[in-house]
C-alpha cells in the first residue's frame, strides 16, 4: 500500500517532551503550541483520552468527515461507524505502540464511504506518561478511486490483449519489442517471450524496411498514428502480411517515449486481390490480343517481302537499305512484345523510384495498336520539367492506366480522341488526367463505378476499376471519375512525387 506521508504524526507524539524541557516554560505555552498546529496541519486530527472521548478535533477534521466539535467532543468513540480493527488498535495504542500509516474506509457524517489514511500514536507527557491517543487523519479517497480505475483499465486492457485475435506489441523508444500478447503464438507461430527484446526490423520482411522507415518519418512528422500494410515473418515461413496501426505514447514533455502496434490478419485479403488482379490482366491481355496481333503482322509484312527483295540480285546499297528497315521492324516487334509481356507477368508490389512520363509512354505504346484499329489518337500534354520520380510499382501503375486508356478507347467506337495531362500539384503532388469524347456515364451509374464485377460493357468483367482503384490507393493517391451524358469522362488521379 502507497505511503501517504501523513504530516505531523511524529512531531505530535513528540510535543509535549518538548513542553517539559528546562527553561523553555516561559517561551512556550502548550496550549498555545498545540492550537497553532491543530490549525495550520494540512491533516485532520482528533485527540481522545484515555476512556476514548473526544477531547479535541481540528477544522480539517470537520471538512473530512462532517463532524462539527459539538457533535463529538465529549462522545465515545464507540458511538460513531468506525472499521472494526479500531478497538485493538486503541487498547494498543495506549499500551504505547504506534501505527503509522494505516489505509481504511471511514464513514462521512452523511453515511457515504471514505478512504482514509489514519495514523494512530500515544500522546505522553514530560515524564514519558501516556494520556491520550492521538490519530491523523488524510483523505485519500480521490487517489484511492483512481488507483482502482486505473487497475481496473490495466486489466481490461490485459483480458483484451490475451484475448484478442489483433497482434498487439508495445515497442521501446528505440523500437525494440517489450511486450507481445499471447495471439503472436497462434498467429505467427513466435511466443511472447521469443519475440521481447527483438528490433522491429527483426520481425518483418526484408522488403518492408523501405516502407516502415517511410512510416515512422510520417509518424514523427504529424504526430499521429499511422497505418501500415506489413509482411512479417513467421516461425514456419509463410506468408502472412498485417494491416498495422502503429500509435506513439508521449511522456508528460510530450516526447515520444513508446509506440503500441495493433495488427490485423489480412493475408485472405491480399491473396483475393492478387486472385483479382491477375483476373483483370488475363482479361486485359485477351482484348489487347487482336491489337498486338495486327501491330506485330504489319512489321512481319515487310520483313517477309524485304526477305524475298534480298534474295534477287540487288546492289549492295540498296541490301544495306533492306537490311536496316528489317532490323528496325524487328525492333519494333521486340518492343511490342516486351511491353505487353510487361503487362502480362504477374508482378508483386515492390516499390522503386520510376518516372511517372516513362510509364505513361510505355503504356500508350502498348495500346496505340488498339486505338489505331479503333481510331482514336492520343493527345499527350507533360509539364515542361521531365523528371517526375514516384516512389511506386511501375508496373501497377502501368496496369492502372492501361485500364483507364482502354476504357476510353472502348467508348469511342466511331473514333476520337483521349486526352492525357499531367500538372505538379502543390510541392510533392502530381495529377493525371484522362479525359475521352465519348457519351458519358449516367449519373446513376456513375456511383456503381469500381464495385468489383459490375460493367457497363458487353465484354468487361468488372474488375478493371475496382484492381485500379487499390493500387492508387496502396500507392497513398487517389483516384475520381467525373462524367456527364454527352460530355465525356474525365478520370485524375493523383499521386506522391519526389
Amino acid at each position: 500500500m502507497k505511503d501517504y506521508d501523513l504530516f505531523g504524526e511524529i512531531a505530535m507524539a513528540k510535543c509535549y517532551p518538548i513542553f517539559g524541557r528546562a527553561g523553555t516554560a516561559d517561551l512556550y505555552n502548550p496550549d498555545e503550541l498545540l492550537d497553532l498546529f491543530l490549525r495550520c496541519t494540512v491533516d485532520g486530527i482528533c485527540i481522545t483520552n484515555m476512556e476514548n472521548r473526544f477531547i479535541r478535533i481540528n477544522q480539517i477534521y470537520t471538512k473530512i468527515f462532517g463532524y462539527t466539535e459539538d457533535d463529538v467532543i465529549g462522545r465515545c468513540v464507540d458511538e460513531f461507524p468506525n472499521p472494526d480493527f479500531l478497538n485493538g488498535i486503541m487498547l494498543k495504542v495506549k499500551d504505547g505502540q504506534d501505527f503509522p500509516n494505516l489505509i481504511s474506509q471511514f464513514h462521512h457524517k452523511n453515511g457515504h464511504l471514505l478512504d482514509i489514511a489514519v495514523s494512530y500514536s500515544p500522546l505522553r507527557t514530560s515524564t514519558g506518561g501516556i494520556i491520550a491517543t492521538i490519530a491523523i487523519f488524510r483523505d485519500v479517497t480521490k487517489e484511492i478511486n483512481m488507483e482502482r480505475e486505473l487497475k481496473k483499465t490495466r486489466e481490461l486492457y490485459k483480458l483484451i490483449s490475451e484475448n484478442a485475435s489483433d497482434l498487439i506489441k508495445v515497442y521501446s523508444k528505440d523500437k525494440t519489442i517489450v511486450y507481445a500478447s499471447p495471439s503472436h503464438e497462434k498467429v505467427l507461430g513466435f511466443s511472447p517471450d521469443e519475440l521481447i527484446g527483438q528490433h522491429v526490423l527483426d520481425v518483418i520482411q526484408a522488403e518492408e524496411q523501405e516502407p516502415l522507415k517511410r512510416m515512422s518519418k510520417n509518424l514523427h512528422d504529424s504526430g499521429e498514428p499511422q497505418l501500415i500494410q506489413l509482411k512479417l515473418k513467421t516461425k514456419d515461413n509463410k506468408a502472412f502480411y498485417s494491416e498495422t496501426t502503429v500509435s506513439p505514447v508521449y511522456n508528460e514533455n510530450m516526447g515520444i517515449e513508446s509506440y503500441v502496434t495493433v495488427g490485423r490478419n489480412i493475408t485472405e485479403r491480399i491473396e483475393n486481390d492478387k486472385a483479382l488482379r491477375n483476373l483483370d490482366r488475363l482479361s486485359i491481355i485477351g482484348q489487347l490480343a487482336a491489337g498486338v496481333a495486327h501491330e506485330i503482322r504489319n512489321p512481319l509484312t515487310s520483313l517477309k517481302g524485304f526477305s524475298k527483295l534480298l534474295k534477287t540480285s540487288t546492289p549492295s546499297e540498296k541490301q544495306n537499305e533492306y537490311l536496316s528497315i528489317i532490323s528496325d521492324e524487328l525492333d519494333r516487334i521486340d518492343m511490342i512484345v516486351n511491353e505487353f509481356m510487361s503487362l502480362a507477368k504477374p508482378q508483386a508490389i515492390q516499390f522503386e523510384q520510376g518516372n511517372l512520363i516513362s510509364i505513361i509512354d510505355s503504356t500508350i505504346n502498348v495500346l496505340r495498336p488498339q486505338a489505331m484499329l479503333d481510331n482514336v489518337q492520343f493527345t499527350v500534354k507533360y509539364p515542361k520539367e521531365d523528371n517526375l520520380e514516384l516512389q511506386c510499382s511501375p508496373n501497377q501503375l502501368k496496369q492502372v492506366f492501361v485500364n483507364i486508356l482502354k476504357n476510353a478507347i472502348e467508348s469511342m467506337p466511331n473514333g476520337g480522341n483521349v486526352s492525357i495531362g499531367i500538372r505538379k500539384w502543390k510541392k510533392k503532388r502530381v495529377v493525371i488526367t484522362f479525359k475521352d469524347e465519348g457519351p458519358g456515364i449516367d449519373k446513376e451509374l456513375l456511383k456503381y463505378l469500381g464495385t468489383p464485377f459490375y460493367t457497363t460493357k458487353d465484354k468487361g468483367i468488372g474488375l478493371g476499376l475496382t484492381v485500379s482503384n487499390k493500387i492508387v490507393q496502396e500507392h497513398d493517391g487517389t483516384m475520381k471519375i467525373d462524367s456527364q451524358q454527352g460530355k465525356g469522362t474525365t478520370v485524375k488521379i493523383e499521386l506522391d512525387c519526389i
